[in-house]
């Protein structure tokens, strides 16, 4: 789906109905900071403010992910295609985070295997060195390479207020973390929640 199209017409209909961004975000209990990530693409409503949002600025949910206003003809076919764009990303996020595993798991085989090398191995003393240091590097690279592609793959979400969000790389790191959830702030009530992993943004 299109965040720019969305947010822009998101935009469009709230103006056609003369309201302001703060008038839009009170009408759905939220902030109008918000509001603005919508409309400049930065994000999408989370799908619990899909329904009073479209009920709001008069429009199908089917028109808010389509950007567009629709006659009868092309509502079944917008329809289709998301549900279709739906669908893809979700196997999208699901391919990076196998991929994501598949790389972890590759980097502490490769790190081992080079540690069992240098520990067992006659050696000189400064090949040994190399090694041990080669399989830091290779572990690191790895398992950043992991938790960058985890970290793109859908979102999180909020479990008090229901904000879906995308972390930074450092409090994605550092996050307490179980195998779907992360220990994570959200940005929207600004609390500290165990979020759980989503495949859609």
């Amino acid at each position: 789906m299109d965040q720019i199209k969305i947010g822009k017409f998101i935009k469009l209909t709230r103006n056609e109905r003369n309201m302001t961004q703060r008038e839009l975000a009170d009408a759905l209990s939220i902030s109008d900071k918000t509001v603005s990530k919508w409309e400049t693409g930065g994000g999408l409503p989370e799908v619990s403010l899909m329904l009073p949002l479209c009920d709001v600025l008069n429009i199908s949910v089917n028109e808010l992910l389509s950007g567009e206003r629709l006659d009868q003809r092309q509502y079944y076919i917008k329809a289709e295609q998301n549900i279709m764009d739906l669908i893809r990303e979700k196997q999208e996020s699901k391919k990076k985070i196998i991929i994501s595993v598949i790389v972890a798991f590759i980097a502490m085989v490769a790190m081992f295997a080079l540690i069992f090398v240098g520990a067992y191995v006659k050696m000189h003393v400064a090949l040994r060195i190399t090694l041990f240091v080669a399989a830091g590097v290779i572990f690191a690279l790895g398992i950043g390479v992991a938790c960058v592609l985890d970290r793109d793959a859908g979102s999180f979400e909020c479990p008090e207020c229901g904000e879906r969000f995308v972390p930074d790389m450092k409090a994605y790191t550092f996050g307490m973390h179980t195998l779907t959830r992360r220990y994570l702030k959200c940005p929207k009530c600004g609390k500290y929640h165990y979020c759980k992993h989503r495949l859609t943004k």
